[in-house]
């Protein structure tokens, strides 16, 4: 896919801003949890929490094919540290550039686009993780205020965002036409962000609950008409599931120029490991699923930018990539052998991030019965 002189430019930026300041802390955020503060603050400096915000409220209004070439580049380098960034200017940004009005926008956007203010996008309840229309958080008017009740659980950015994009019911009689979408403060009157989450990975990026507790949030905070809600989630989902898709190429690119490195030096019965035919077979494998899933990611990108619905496509490469992931890093461990499953390799902590990508935004389930809705759908 042909990149403009600008996007090429900016990739070259996150690059190197990757390989000076993230990954020499990216065992410190493993270890502790947490991202530095001043690593934030370079994050601030360079722009990275404006890629997607239009140009004219502070960011670099990228389109989805600059997105996903930036997110490209965060999958070879710290994962709780991409998430904090590819959520923040993905679907937690998405909700208010896309339905936002001239005030919500001049009052959120400029914040969001500078890092000053970090985005988090509400939709998993307990019941309502792969099934959004299940929600059972309500929104009720009273006045010039919604009332909001409910919980959400496995929020990313929770801990740290100030603005929430929060999806509640606002007529339970029409179904998912009576979801409506919400801009929640963070010091909002009855809104709680719960104790952050211990993972398996995504390792210093916050994972918290969310409280509604007769939340109050002012009428002139509904997001995009009532009821707009839940078609405005699945239009996100779906351009969040390329971007995932983009990062998760970018993950098996570093996989593979690892174990080609290793296998080049590595020693094995007097022979090194890149003169064995059966690891070359398995490093040949790995090359053809991290290509096969760019070209499904690419054909994603082009339907979305041409205008069209991209469901099917969005889905496939989802699907696909993050399955084809799985088989990679796990094939990356089995070359390196012993020193693959020990931290200082690195490939441990990736074996570990790459079991979410197949559970959010869509689990692999959830994208083979989209896709068979759409094969077995009438014209």
């Amino acid at each position: 896919m042909q990149l403009s002189a600008e996007v090429r430019m900016l990739c070259d930026e996150v690059r190197r801003f990757i390989r000076d300041e993230v990954d020499p802390r990216s065992r410190w955020i493993e270890e502790h949890d947490t991202i530095p503060d001043d690593l934030v603050q370079k994050a601030r400096a360079i722009g990275l929490f404006g890629l997607t915000i239009p140009e004219e409220y502070g960011g670099s209004g990228l389109d989805l094919a600059g997105k996903c070439a930036i997110e490209e580049e965060f999958g070879k380098t710290n994962y709780g540290f991409a998430t904090l960034i590819g959520n923040h200017t993905g679907i937690s940004t998405a909700g208010i550039v896309a339905l936002g009005n001239a005030r919500q926008k001049q009052k959120y956007l400029p914040r969001m686009a500078s890092g000053e203010w970090i985005g988090s996008f509400a939709l998993s309840e307990p019941q309502a993780g792969s099934d959004p229309a299940a929600l059972r958080t309500t929104a009720g008017k009273n006045g010039d205020r919604w009332i909001l009740n409910g919980e959400k659980i496995f929020i990313t950015n929770a801990g740290v965002a100030h603005v929430f994009t929060v999806m509640a019911v606002t007529e339970k009689t029409k179904g998912i036409k009576g979801i409506s979408a919400f801009i929640v403060e963070r010091d909002f009157r009855g809104f709680s962000v719960g104790k952050n989450e211990l993972k398996m990975g995504m390792h210093g990026c916050s994972t918290a609950p969310l409280a509604f507790d007769n939340c109050e949030v002012p009428a002139e905070n509904l997001l995009g008409p009532e009821g707009m809600g839940y078609v405005q989630a699945l239009k996100t989902l779906t351009a969040g599931r390329v971007t995932v898709s983009a990062r998760c190429v970018g993950m098996m690119d570093k996989l593979i120029g690892q174990c080609v490195d290793y296998m080049k030096v590595r020693t094995q019965g007097g022979r090194r490991l890149a003169e064995y035919q059966g690891l070359q077979w398995m490093l040949a494998d790995m090359a053809v699923a991290r290509d096969a899933a760019r070209l499904l990611t690419q054909r994603a990108i082009e339907t979305l930018m041409r205008g069209e619905r991209g469901t099917l496509e969005a889905s496939m490469a989802k699907l696909f990539t993050t399955e084809a992931l799985a088989k990679v890093v796990d094939c990356a461990v089995q070359i390196h052998g012993g020193m693959g499953y020990m931290r200082e390799a690195g490939i441990e902590t990736v074996y570990r991030d790459a079991r979410i990508v197949r559970i959010y935004e869509g689990t692999s389930e959830i994208q083979r019965n989209i896709i068979a809705g759409q094969l077995l759908k009438d014209d």
